[in-house]
């Protein structure tokens, strides 16, 4: 569709929400193409190809949003939207407790065009599965597997946005991913390995050292073999080494959470009114950032047309801000964060991470093994539960311990547990190389918009007195 066309769609809504009284107005149009393929034991189990594309407008009066949407890309439809989504505003306003207006920023226009080696669009189906067996067929290559599970999804489309200050921003949005899950039993002992890789790029990803199929199903079969073998983790508060991967879930579920501004401005969240404290080591920094070095999902602006950038939440265990939209930006008096997210056009935009990730330290992974001592290494994760306290429970489903400075034996399944703001106590150390993913498969879950894509990662993080269930 044409970029001008759309873009006269949406300032229609703006103009046609302001004649009907609404302050201010924001109009956004998502046009989103999503893939998955499923391949198990070598037979296409499920595939499937949607395609999702609307409107979505927020009106604002007295510092009260309405919202509203439709997939009609008519003139008459997105009029009734705007309809509605300014009566939405004027009907609750009285009832809205918490006001968030916003000041006037100078408008934006930009318009971000992809910029792939090798775009997904231009791949047949044939050549996706082709991935998913070239995976299988390295699995194989490590072990003989009961079952073998092959995942690949991908997302991408085109993203406009307008609003009341004549602001026009235009962006693509991209993800790939694979996944390699092998099962096999053996002598009445079960053993699952989940391996994958994802990134905001195009299929000259899976080309990439660490992101071919094939090392990615050599490691699904490498720690299946390993989890046969594994021990019990020693139980009780034990210093802990986690991965990019482990250190990015434990950050984002529970910390990242507890910084986002609607949970904060309400007083729900832990660290309200605790800026400038210190609450972690000297060791521990933690970031939200839109477009980072590291890799990560690429999002230039949210959905409220503000520019992303890199947001500091902890600083050498200094909690320095939250994440925001524009109304509790102006309402704490704080910068803008580009942190007003939505999942698609069907739903409207709340405060949600970007890439959240633990800032690197000064060491190497092997000065920090060495550094641990005796401990537990945590690699991956299967699970967990958190909660707006801090409390969090992990399930751990790859790792190994650490004796004597040394990596060992893989453990079985266990727990890591403990609350977020006592942890970040004993954060003391965290290797100098950053990883960051993201992926098509999960993603963040908020307020009923789940599967919303972020980053997440970090470097390898050493945690004290971390809680692990495991054998006495």
């Amino acid at each position: 569709m044409e970029k001008d066309y759309v873009f006269d769609l949406l300032q229609k809504a703006v103009e046609k929400g302001q004649k009907l009284g609404g302050e201010f107005i924001e109009a956004r149009y998502d046009d989103l193409q999503e893939t998955t393929i499923n391949l198990t034991n070598e037979m296409v189990k499920q595939s499937s190809s949607l395609h999702r594309k609307g409107i979505g407008v927020m009106a604002y009066y007295n510092g009260t949003p309405g919202y509203s949407f439709t997939p009609e890309l008519s003139k008459e439809s997105i009029e009734e939207a705007t309809i509605r989504a300014v009566k939405l505003a004027k009907s609750t306003d009285n009832r809205n407790t918490i006001k968030l207006d916003f000041d006037e920023i100078p408008s934006v226009k930009d318009k971000i065009d992809a910029k792939l080696k090798k775009h997904p669009r231009d791949f047949e189906f044939g050549e996706k599965l082709e991935l998913l067996k070239r995976g299988v067929g390295s699995i194989k290559e490590e072990i003989e597997p009961t079952t073998t599970t092959g995942l690949y999804g991908e997302s991408y489309g085109e993203k406009y946005f307008v609003n009341s200050e004549g602001s026009e921003i235009f962006w693509v949005p991209i993800v790939v991913d694979l996944r390699m899950i092998s099962v096999i039993i053996k002598d009445g002992q079960q053993a699952t390995a989940f391996e994958g890789t994802g990134a905001s790029k195009g299929f000259e990803f899976f080309e990439m050292k660490g992101s071919s199929p094939e090392e990615v199903g050599k490691l699904s079969g490498k720690t299946c073999k390993e989890a046969l073998d594994a021990v019990a983790a020693p139980a009780g508060k034990t210093t802990t080494l986690v991965s990019p991967q482990m250190g990015g879930v434990v950050v984002h579920e529970s910390f990242g959470h507890l910084s986002e501004s609607d949970f904060v401005v309400t007083g729900q969240s832990p660290l309200s009114d605790r800026v400038g404290e210190q609450l972690g080591s000297d060791h521990v920094s933690i970031y939200d950032e839109g477009i980072t070095e590291y890799g990560g999902y690429y999002l230039p602006y949210d959905d409220q047309g503000i520019k992303t950038g890199k947001t500091v939440l902890l600083e050498d265990g200094i909690l320095k801000g939250y994440l925001h939209n524009r109304g509790t930006a102006k309402k704490m008096n704080a910068e803008m964060t580009g942190n007003s997210r939505a999942i698609n056009f069907l739903f409207n935009p709340i405060v949600r991470m970007k890439n959240t990730y633990f800032g690197k330290g000064d060491l190497t992974f092997e000065e920090a093994v060495e550094q641990v001592g005796t401990g537990v290494y945590a690699v991956d994760m299967s699970g967990g539960q958190v909660g707006l306290d801090g409390n969090f429970m992990f399930n751990c489903s790859k790792g190994y311990l650490i004796e004597n400075g040394e990596i060992t034996k893989p453990i079985k399944n266990t727990a890591l547990s403990g609350n977020i703001l006592e942890l970040l106590k004993h954060v003391q150390g965290a290797t100098k190389e950053i990883k960051i993913k993201t992926g098509y498969f999960g993603g963040c879950g908020k307020n009923g918009q789940n599967g919303l894509a972020v980053g997440y990662g970090g470097p390898n993080v050493i945690m004290g007195q971390v809680l692990v269930g495991g054998a006495q």
